[in-house]
């Protein structure tokens, strides 16, 4: 059974318009944005704190800092409504823990040591954020469900898809004890418990 902590935070990582461009490609999980709204809505329910993280790419990217495609989806900022995220971190690489402001710092200041982890993407910024939070000594649980990836050309030429990647992903991360790896309905039934 999932557990989760009083203070539990959630991270929602790079929920942004630029996801939507054709350069991306194909994606899995057509529900990733509904249940992410979902832990939005349950985090902010329970008063837990949020965390929103940005990447600001370089020039020419459909993530381009001061882009269109650079803004969060509309689904996410409806989810807070008027409210503000408790830290807005920007980045420039794959792990929020490399943003600004500190992530780690702010965490530890408010003793925080369970992190959700949702957004985009599954095998890429979610993960390397999954896996540094695991090394730093966070418990992570990692709702594989509020999330998308994309499908990627390998080294061999073969295109692995999406659905491979989130498998490949969830197993590397359980396999690993880096994360657990849950669906988004055993976090929200959690929640509404506490």
């Amino acid at each position: 059974m999932t557990e989760l902590t009083e203070n539990s935070a959630l991270i929602v990582i790079d929920v942004q318009k630029g996801f939507e461009d054709e350069y991306w490609g194909r994606r899995d999980n057509p529900a990733a944005e509904e249940n992410i709204v979902a832990l939005i809505r349950a985090w902010r329910s329970a008063g837990r704190p949020i965390v929103l993280v940005r990447h600001d790419s370089r020039p020419g990217s459909p993530l381009a800092a001061g882009s269109p495609g650079n803004e969060l989806k509309d689904v996410v900022l409806k989810a807070f409504g008027d409210a503000r995220p408790d830290l807005f971190v920007t980045k420039n690489v794959n792990s929020a823990f490399y943003g600004k402001p500190d992530l780690d710092g702010w965490l530890r200041e408010r003793g925080i040591g369970q992190l959700v982890i949702a957004g985009i993407q599954t095998n890429m910024c979610n993960e390397t954020t999954a896996r540094m939070g695991g090394n730093l000594g966070y418990d992570v649980l990692y709702p594989i469900d509020a999330m998308h990836t994309f499908d990627a050309v390998g080294p061999d030429g073969e295109t692995v898809t999406a659905e491979e990647l989130t498998r490949a992903t969830a197993a590397s991360l359980h396999h690993g004890r880096f994360a657990q790896v849950v669906r988004t309905a055993d976090l929200i039934g959690v929640s509404a418990s506490l």
